[in-house]
């Protein structure tokens, strides 16, 4: 363990980075996933994999495994929700790579074996994901073997097992990197484009046609002469089941209270602000004073003129009218009041370009003055950086402990103090990454800013209006009665709102603005059609009363599901080819476009280049674009119809240019093979039908 911290130590900035990039990998150890799936109830399982089911204990052990390796290259036991997030999406696609990809990989004839995956590990072709892991690097930031060798050594030592855990995950990281990495060569070289195919993409996209054309606009208005017929919307629904694929989804209505403050526990709130305020404004002990009474903790942001009117305009008012004290009491919407008080003013640059030392936590108090007497006797900080820094990574535009441009918004926690440093002189700084001598060497030009204390107070329901608020849900919930009849009902009787909602996926967790509603997602998805729910309290300030008004499964969506859908389509299919049967009528035996246009209540568009080979971005029907590709010149054609309008036109003549290269060709090839590249594992997952249950448990 003494390794992991002290690379820890060593690594300082680059540690965070290196673990987001890692945990995007999703690997983990082919040969302890055998037992994550037993055929269990679908109900039970987090999902399914290529015919293997996954419940939810085999997955939760992935998921532990996948935390004690963030928490080892961190050093860090707390995640925020967004990492316990990652973590499960990495949890998850390890699974997949396991039992999905890796098994696609091998039925296309690739193979990992043994003696190549020990030269990846620690032979001549070790992989990118070692060498390139401060775990293994030395002092400077190269790739050490002897590092690599004592990590090993101390997998065999570590009572724990965390080390060995870490170090299968390395070595699984590698074996499944190498499979995707080969998958996409062979799948790269077998994008090849012949002379022939080059010849024709350059040809096509210089070729352009020069066109003159009359658009009368489709109208989309019900016609009772045009008919859709339930054969008709029968077939195209046969013909086309595989557009309407669909996940698991719910329609509901639902009805929410939100606990809101009343007037009497706004008051109550003003009341507080006006017995603290005194305090507020002549306390020395500011951070401890809001730390205990403010909802807003002491910050050290230097704030622009303009900047506090996000929060508050009359506070920004104050602030920037005054050289010091503390503004009134304000409030914007009565159930948020603030006061502010100037602690500092100071001309501060919005940007400074900084650089700096990172010493390690063995490093003694003795070394870190003598390198600052050694910068301060002239010496080139880059140089010294190379030769003591910690921090190996830092080397922005070439120079080594350059960490770049840094603003409030985009600063290394704890080096807030550089914004107001003197230029050029070298400063001793101590951060959660350990100590520092940092320089600033360049900044934008300062401007008057303030540090400002603020003290905020939110108006909280007392457990009166609480009980109010559940009260009038509670009615609701007593008419509705479980019936989605009577739940109308009491929508009338009541004069509440009801939120229609379609389509909602299993994953949901926000209504409107509410988040963190996933209690409500799960009653939906566990109940039938017409079934009203109790009262669902979420974040104990909102109440819910919701109702089950359709449910489609996974799959194929039914014809009742999309035949409204459907008939709206060929309806305007039909609609299309009446209009440019209307026109055709109406134009017979003209041979002027001019007199076309009259006739048809439009004008004539004149000069427009076509290229068939570019359909998107011309803002043309594709349909109209194909008829001009092959249509003769000097001649009036048409109608088209099309899904915008119907088109009459005359192909003036046809030019062949060379803006379009062959470079243009290649890269156009190069990116299509990289978006089909991407496409690789979504088109796996879909052809195994993978299900991802893990909405229900997460």
């Amino acid at each position: 363990m003494a390794i992991l911290q002290k690379t820890r130590d060593k690594a300082g900035l680059a540690v965070s980075i290196i673990i987001a990039l890692a945990l995007l990998s999703f690997i983990i150890d082919p040969g302890t996933l055998e037992s994550a799936f037993n055929m269990m109830s679908s109900k039970n399982n987090v999902g399914e994999i290529n015919g293997k089911a996954v419940s939810y204990t085999d997955f939760q052990q992935d998921v532990d495994r996948f935390t004690v390796v963030n928490e080892m290259v961190t050093g860090n036991s707390a995640q925020s929700d967004q990492q316990q997030q990652q973590i499960r999406n990495a949890a998850w696609q390890s699974l997949v790579d396991k039992y999905l990809f890796t098994k696609k990989a091998a039925d296309a004839g690739i193979k990992v074996g043994e003696e190549e995956l020990k030269e990846l590990l620690a032979g001549d072709m070790v992989s990118p994901v070692i060498s390139q892991n401060p775990v293994f690097q030395d002092e400077n930031g190269n790739f050490s073997k002897t590092a690599l060798q004592n990590i090993i050594n101390a997998v065999q030592t570590d009572q724990t097992g965390r080390l060995k855990t870490y170090w299968d995950y390395i070595q699984n990281t590698v074996f499944t990197q190498q499979f995707y990495a080969k998958y996409g060569s062979l799948f790269s070289a077998s994008n090849f484009q012949n002379p022939l195919m080059l010849k024709r993409a350059i040809a096509d996209n210089n070729n352009t046609a020069n066109v003159d054309f009359v658009l009368v606009p489709s109208v989309f208005t019900q016609d009772s002469t045009i008919t859709v017929s339930d054969e008709e919307v029968q077939k195209y629904y046969n013909d086309h089941k595989s557009l309407y694929r669909q996940n698991a989804s719910r329609d509901m209505e639902y009805v929410v209270f939100e606990v809101t403050p009343s007037a009497a526990d706004i008051e109550a709130t003003k009341e507080a602000m006006n017995s603290i305020y005194d305090e507020f404004s002549t306390t020395e002990a500011v951070k401890t004073f809001l730390a205990r009474n403010s909802e807003k903790p002491l910050s050290e942001y230097w704030y622009r003129a303009g900047e506090l009117n996000t929060i508050n305009t009359d506070l920004n008012e104050f602030v920037f009218s005054n050289a010091s004290g503390t503004s009134p009491i304000v409030s914007d919407n009565e159930n948020v009041f603030y006061a502010g008080r100037i602690m500092a003013t100071a001309q501060v640059p919005d940007s400074i370009y900084v650089r700096h030392i990172l010493f390690a936590a063995t490093d003694s108090q003795e070394k870190i003055d003598s390198v600052m007497n050694v910068l301060q006797k002239g010496e080139s900080f880059a140089n010294v950086a190379t030769s003591v820094s910690a921090d190996t990574q830092s080397a922005a535009d070439g120079g080594q402990g350059n960490i770049g441009w840094l603003t409030q918004s985009y600063m290394i926690p704890g080096f807030e103090p550089a914004l107001t440093a003197q230029v050029g002189k070298p400063f001793v700084l101590k951060t959660q990454y350990g100590t520092h001598i940092v320089e600033v060497t360049k900044r934008t030009a300062p401007v008057t800013k303030k540090q400002v204390a603020i003290l905020q107070k939110s108006s909280l329901s007392s457990n009166e209006t609480f009980n109010d608020y559940y009260s009038q849900a509670s009615k609701f919930a007593k008419l509705a009665a479980g019936d989605y009849k009577n739940y109308k009902a009491a929508v009338d009787t009541l004069g509440v709102y009801s939120h229609p909602m379609t389509a909602v996926q299993e994953s949901n967790d926000t209504y409107g603005s509410i988040n963190q509603a996933r209690e409500v997602t799960r009653w939906i998805f566990d109940n039938k059609v017409g079934k009203v729910s109790d009262i669902i309290t979420v974040n104990n300030n909102y109440f819910f009363i919701a109702t089950v008004t359709g449910i489609h499964k996974d799959g194929i969506a039914t014809l009742d599901e999309t035949k409204d859908v459907i008939r709206q389509q060929l309806f305007a299919q039909k609609a299309a080819e009446k209009a440019a049967a209307d026109v055709a009528e109406q134009i017979k035996g003209m041979d002027d476009l001019q007199e076309i246009a009259d006739k048809l209540n439009t004008s004539v568009s004149s000069d427009v280049d076509v290229r068939f080979a570019s359909l998107n971005g011309q803002g043309l029907d594709p349909k109209f674009i194909g008829a001009v590709s092959v249509a003769p010149e000097g001649k009036i054609c048409g109608p088209v119809a099309g899904m915008i309008g119907t088109y009459v036109f005359k192909v003036n003549g046809r030019d062949t240019g060379a803006f379009y290269t062959e470079d243009d060709a290649k890269a156009n090839a190069d990116q299509m093979a990289s978006y089909m590249s991407q496409m690789i594992l979504p088109v796996m997952m879909l052809d195994a039908d993978v299900k991802d249950n893990r909405a229900r448990f997460f």
